[in-house]
Parts: structure tokens; sequence; C-alpha cells
């Protein structure tokens, strides 16, 4: 197949539907209605002298990294190589390292590409794509997802490992690469999917026993841990807590009292000026109040000033 500036070695993973819908599972960069543009053409199909070939070269490629680690050592760049991979018509040599900071590495091409006799191109990945490129086995006992099956690396959130009720401990949750297991992100429907169907942790319910609070859930066998009133704690499926939850009987409402309750102040005399006080108070007269202090500030006229009038017999 062609690649950038060359030819390469390429093997077919999956056809037909199985590769769109492999596609839809890693692929982040399409729509759902979206149908993903081909990356270079296929030349031929590959010969048997071409696996050969390319069967040497991997071979070769360890060589290739033992003398990119010496000459990185020689220069004293801070930077880890990972691997390295030629390209099927030796025109291209791609050396993968890792680093912590952004490394200047000019030099270093310049000196790699006079000692190969080709293009160099250094690209820094992360720890998640290292230990994709370099595979091994996880915790599960199978090879890493992001080695065998999983195209593409999507961001892993802690939030993912609360809703799924996982330890916190860095060491349960994290995988070869020292970051968060890929296997929380593609499973969190999963377990958000499983949850609706059990009752929420801490919630009350009416059982056949009584009054019981759900404890824990536990979603692969379908079942619940129940604590009763007096701390006694019994586990019953998923089944069977329904069955007694539609059986058990409607909890009784305690009503308030219809009568209001009253405290005995002594004989009191009602009259009816009393009982319009308390059905409608009297206002409080601040308009009026406000009126007469304004009245109060202004200066008062005279019959002697220049603009009064006075009737005249």
């Amino acid at each position: 197949m062609t690649v950038e500036r060359g030819q390469d070695l390429g093997r077919v993973s999956a056809v037909g539907s199985a590769a769109e819908r492999k596609c839809e599972v890693g692929c982040a960069t399409c729509g759902p209605d979206e149908k993903p543009e081909p990356i270079g053409s296929v030349v031929r199909v590959a010969s048997g002298s071409d696996v050969q070939l390319a069967n040497e070269l991997r071979k070769a490629e360890d060589d290739v990294r033992r003398k990119v680690r010496e000459r990185v050592a020689k220069h004293g760049l801070p930077m880890k190589v990972s691997d390295a991979e030629w390209q099927w018509d030796r025109k291209k040599l791609t050396v993968y390292f890792t680093a912590d900071n952004r490394v200047d590495f000019r030099q270093l091409v310049r000196d790699l590409a006079s000692l190969f006799r080709t293009r160099i191109e250094l690209r820094q990945i992360g720890a998640r794509d290292e230990a994709k490129r370099l595979t091994g086995m996880g915790r599960c006992g199978r090879e890493y997802c992001c080695s065998s099956w999983l195209p593409e690396l999507r961001p892993v959130s802690l939030s993912l490992a609360k809703d799924q009720r996982l330890s916190l401990n860095p060491s349960q949750i994290s995988g070869g690469c020292g970051r968060l297991l890929c296997c929380l992100r593609y499973e969190h429907d999963f377990y958000v999917s499983s949850r609706k169907r059990f009752p929420k942790e801490g919630k009350a319910l009416t059982t056949a026993e009584g009054r019981e609070r759900v404890q824990a859930i536990d979603i692969f066998r379908e079942r619940v841990l129940l604590k009763s009133d007096a701390d006694t704690f019994r586990t019953v499926t998923l089944v069977d807590l329904k069955r007694e939850v539609a059986d058990a009987p409607a909890p009784t409402e305690t009503r308030a009292p219809s009568s209001l309750v009253t405290f005995d102040e002594g004989p009191v005399e009602i009259t009816e000026e009393k009982a319009a006080d308390a059905v409608s108070p009297p206002r409080r007269k601040r308009n009026r109040r406000r009126g007469r202090r304004r009245s109060r500030d202004r200066p008062t006229k005279s019959n002697d000033s220049p603009g009064s009038t006075e009737p005249q017999d």
C-alpha cells in the first residue's frame, strides 16, 4: 500500500460489516452517518518475498533501537527510546520516544540520518501509546486491549472508576503503562445500565421481613445485601426482592389531627372591636405621619406676601 513518500506493508484486520463495527467502536473522528476517508491505496497483494523482507526489517529493528539509544546517551538528551520502525521500502525510519518535557533533538536527527542513510522521524508518544506498541499481559491474564483489539485510545477519568464503585487505589485501577485501565472506558455503559435495575444503596424498603435498608448490590450475581432495623443482614436475589416489595403491605400514613391545638390562657372577654382587629388589624399610619412632617417643615404663607389676595367687601 502507498503511504507518505513510499510504500509499506499492511495486514487486513477486518472486512465488510465487521470492519464497520470495529471502526464505530474505536473511531471518534467521524459522525454516526459519516464514513471515514481511505488513507492511501492498495498497490497489490503482498508476495512471499515481500513478507520475508518485512520480517527481516522487524528483526533488524532491535539493532536499530540499540544504536539510537547509544546516540541519545552520547548527546545527553532526557528521552527514552521505546521503539523503532522501518518503512517497508527503507525510505523512512520512525523512532518513538517518551519524555517528560520538550526535547531539542535536531542534532540527534542529523546524526541518525548520516548513520542510517535514510529519512529520520522522531515521534514523541505518551505512556499509553508506548504500552500499545510494546504490548504486554494485563491483570486479567490477557494481552493489553490497546494492543490486541482497541483501535483508538480515548481519555479515561477517575469519575468512571467512581461510577463503577471500584477502589480508588492507583495500584488497583492502573494498567501496565501506569495510567488508568482502558477497560474502565468501554465497560462504563454496562455498569450504568445494570445499576438502573437495582435499588440505590442506602434506600429503605418494606419487604416480607419488615423495614430494611439496601447496603450493597452485586450486579454480576444479581444479589442485594439488606440490613434490618435490628442490625441483621441477609442476601436476596433481585427477582425475590422485587416480589417481596410488591407483596408487602403499603405503609400507613400518619396524618395530622384536623382540630387545631389550643392553649388555655384563662378567661378572655371578646368584644366586636377585638374580633375586628383580629380579622383585619389596623394599618400603621406611616403616610400620614410623613405628610405631617413635610407640612411642618414647609414655611407658612402670610397674608402680607405680595402674591396673596384677600377678599374684598
